[in-house]
C-alpha cells in the first residue's frame, strides 16, 4: 500500500500559514508528499524547500487571476497537486491543518483496512477548529466537525473548490460526494489563531476568488456560546508555533448576532435536545 500526500500553498508565510508544520505532521506515514507551490510574494517556496525531504515533490504553479468564481481556482490548485499523487491513497492537507502524532497508526491501520473494500472511497477525520488561541475551540454547526481528507486514486473525483471533492460514477457526468469511512483520528485546525493581521491580509487577497468583497475580521465579533476550552495535547510539530496566551478566548459578551449565528444557535439548541449533529457533510458515511 502507498499513501500520497498533497497540499497546495501560495504566500504562505505571509498569510501566517504553519504550513511546513503541516506538511511535517504527516511526513512519517506518506511515501511521497506533492507540495505545489503557487507563485508567492514571499519566501513560501524556499521555505518548502527547506524541509529537505526526499518524499517531498514539489511543483510550481501560477494562479488563474481572471477565475473569479465560487473558490474554483483553488480546486484547480488542489488538483493539480492531486493529479500527481501516485499512491493509493491521496491525503490532502491544508496549510493550517495538523495532524497529531498520535493518531498517524490509526489513520494507517484505516487506509490498510479499507484499501480493498469497493464500497469505500474516502476516509473522514473529526475536526477541532481552534479559535482566538491555542486553549479554545469552536463547538458549533456552523463550523463542519468532520470532513473527508483522504481518497482512493482509483476514483474519479475533483475539487469544485479546495474544501471538498465530488465523486463520478463510471462514464456519468453527474457528480455526487464520495462515499467515506472514519479513520479514527482528528485534524487540529489553527487557521484562526492566527495574528488578525495576518487573518484580515488573506482575507485582502482571496476574497476576489469568490467574487466577493474582503470585510474586516475582529475575533472578537463571534456568538460567545460556541466557544469551548481545550484541555488535551496538542501535536508536538505545532507547538513552537503556538501563541502564548493563558486561558480561554473571551468574546464580546455584547456581540450582535449575525442571522446565520441565529441560525446555529437554534441549531446547536435542536443538536442537545435531541442528540443529533447538524454540522454540513461532503460525504456519505458508510455504516
Amino acid at each position: 500500500m502507498k499513501i500520497s500526500g498533497f497540499t497546495f500553498i501560495r504566500n504562505g508565510t505571509n498569510f501566517g500559514f504553519p504550513f511546513s508544520e503541516s506538511i511535517r505532521s504527516i511526513l512519517p506515514i506518506v511515501d511521497e508528499f506533492i507540495v505545489n507551490v503557487g507563485k508567492s510574494d514571499d519566501d513560501t517556496l524556499e521555505k518548502v524547500k527547506s524541509i529537505r525531504d526526499s518524499k517531498i515533490k514539489i511543483i510550481e504553479s501560477r494562479w488563474n487571476e481572471n477565475m473569479k468564481v465560487g473558490g474554483y481556482v483553488y480546486g484547480q490548485q488542489k488538483m493539480l497537486a492531486q493529479f500527481n499523487c501516485s499512491g493509493d491513497w491521496a491525503f490532502y492537507l491544508e496549510g493550517d491543518e495538523i495532524v497529531h502524532e498520535n493518531d498517524l497508526s490509526k489513520i494507517v491501520d484505516a487506509c490498510s483496512k479499507n484499501l480493498y473494500d469497493k464500497r469505500v472511497e474516502a476516509l473522514i477525520f473529526d475536526y477541532l477548529h481552534f479559535y482566538g488561541n491555542a486553549n479554545s475551540y469552536l463547538d458549533s454547526p456552523g463550523w463542519y466537525r468532520q470532513a473527508a481528507r483522504i481518497i482512493k486514486t482509483s476514483v474519479r473525483s475533483y475539487a469544485p473548490d479546495g474544501l471538498f471533492w465530488h465523486i463520478l460514477n463510471g462514464k456519468s457526468r453527474k457528480a455526487r460526494y464520495p462515499l467515506a469511512s472514519h479513520t479514527g483520528a482528528k485534524i487540529y485546525h489553527y487557521g484562526w489563531i492566527r495574528s488578525e493581521e495576518e487573518m484580515n491580509r488573506k482575507s485582502e487577497n482571496i476574497q476576489k476568488y469568490w467574487s466577493q468583497n474582503h470585510r474586516r475580521i475582529d475575533y472578537r465579533e463571534i456568538d460567545p456560546r460556541i466557544i469551548r476550552e481545550f484541555t488535551g495535547a496538542h501535536p508536538a510539530v505545532i507547538q513552537k508555533w503556538l501563541p502564548k496566551e493563558q486561558g480561554i478566548f473571551l468574546a464580546n459578551p455584547s456581540h450582535r448576532l449575525t442571522r446565520r449565528e441565529k441560525k446555529h444557535r437554534w441549531m446547536l439548541h435542536l443538536e442537545r435536545m435531541f442528540g443529533i449533529e447538524l454540522s454540513k457533510k461532503h460525504f456519505f458515511t458508510l455504516k
